[in-house]
């Protein structure tokens, strides 16, 4: 009997679960968090069985993929793909995802997908000189790209490279929607997926900050948060953990009838070692701000959106907005110093509910079983990650520009 954890990605049109849960993905990584995200994330999907080769993987990513899904069979070999005779752990595998940074992986893993007719879905951050970002391609036989070689690391043999948490989050997701995509028929991507960006400074962490929603947006941002150094994050949510949370809302299990809002802020401190706190209530019109430099709006109603965009243009507070659907997700920032417009107003909030203030969510808290909208992993990290990063780029003195993804178009972004 499939699980009902399930239920809000069944709702999708199109979708098939069975090919999932009866897939072997092959899932080549590095001494980095990259392969890890991914595993934990493909779990909650419902992949059940991974066929990992890395150094290492993260023991509280591969905790929490298998407490998600309790019929994931992870088979992990220590060590580097560095010599063809490793291709016999793949040899049952549907596909495989090349995470690496060494380009012997890369050309062996190019090479067996050629030989064997296997697709190979290559994702990985980079930095060069000032600019750090990632690529993502997806190849199968006769998909002989003339620029193949942008997927292939300068470096031949595995040593120190680039990592960043934050876009592993990015790239983990849209390696798997790239994974989904391939096992169930429908289109990948055409084109190579990159995002760059100028290189950014290691933030000292000490931003007070707010995240209003403590559902699947709320726990990437607030793991991207942690995984960059941060250690005073407030979470507010009146709800509580269901079941049809957990193929998106990853570190809740265990967790069902119990606060979002207390048991994020408490497993973030007890992974990270930080300072959490949780307000197990409604953000409103009257909530006190004045504490924090940046708000992370993660809710999903359009009322609350537009309280807070209010109060930040009130306050002067940055705001990091994100939404997102079933195969999409935007990511938008209210800079003060900026004075540009909030996110309710560039996104026309205030004509879909027809007031312009609002005082309270027009929603009583309501449970996932009688809002069943669909609803999947992917869009949710990946928009996350960005909400993140952008923060990121702010406090290092870049200007961050909008991100508007879309899982239905060649570039994504």
């Amino acid at each position: 009997m499939r699980p009902n954890r399930l239920d809000r990605q069944l709702r999708i049109d199109g979708w098939n679960q069975d090919v999932l849960e009866n897939a072997t993905i092959g899932v080549v990584g590095d001494d980095d968090l990259l392969a890890s995200l991914y595993i934990m994330s493909a779990s909650a999907l419902g992949i059940n069985k991974v066929m990992a080769l890395a150094p290492s993987l993260n023991i509280m990513f591969v905790e929490t993929a298998k407490k998600l899904n309790l019929r994931l069979e992870l088979t992990h070999v220590e060590g580097f793909y560095t010599h063809p005779i490793l291709n016999e752990i793949f040899k049952a595998c549907n596909l495989i995802v090349d995470l690496t940074s060494y380009g012997l992986a890369n050309k062996l893993l190019l090479q067996k997908g050629f030989m064997e007719n296997i697709p190979i879905i290559r994702g990985f951050c980079y930095e060069h000189e000032n600019e750090q970002g990632f690529k993502i391609f997806t190849y199968k036989r006769g998909r002989e790209w003339e620029e193949l070689e942008q997927i292939i690391s300068p470096y031949n043999l595995p040593n120190g490279h680039f990592d960043d948490a934050v876009l592993d989050t990015i790239v983990a997701g849209i390696v798997l929607e790239e994974t989904k995509n391939t096992l169930m028929g429908q289109d990948v991507s055409e084109d190579l997926i990159a995002f760059k960006r100028k290189k950014i400074k290691t933030p000292n962490g000490q931003s007070k900050i707010l995240i209003v929603g403590s559902g699947a947006l709320g726990i990437f941002v607030g793991l991207g948060l942690a995984c960059s150094g941060f250690q005073q994050i407030a979470f507010m949510d009146p709800d509580v953990v269901e079941e049809t949370n957990l193929n998106r809302q990853v570190l809740f299990y265990n967790a069902i009838g119990r606060s979002k809002a207390e048991t994020l802020s408490e497993r973030l401190n007890e992974h990270f070692g930080m300072q959490n706190s949780a307000m197990v209530e409604y953000f409103n019109s009257s909530t006190d701000t004045t504490s924090y430099d940046v708000i992370f709006d993660c809710v999903d109603n359009f009322e609350s959106r537009i309280m807070l965009s209010e109060k930040c243009k009130e306050q002067g507070k940055v705001l990091i907005s994100g939404g997102t659907s079933a195969d999409a997700g935007q990511v938008i920032i209210y800079n003060p110093m900026e004075r540009g417009v909030t996110p309710s107003e560039l996104l026309g909030l205030y004509d879909i509910v027809e007031k312009r203030k609002i005082d309270a969510p027009k929603r009583e808290r309501a449970t996932c079983a009688y809002q069943p909208d669909p609803s999947v992993i992917m869009t949710n990290q990946i928009t996350a990650g960005f909400m993140v990063d952008s923060y990121r780029m702010l406090l290092g003195g870049q200007k961050p520009v909008n991100i508007f993804y879309d899982s239905r178009n060649n570039a994504r972004l």
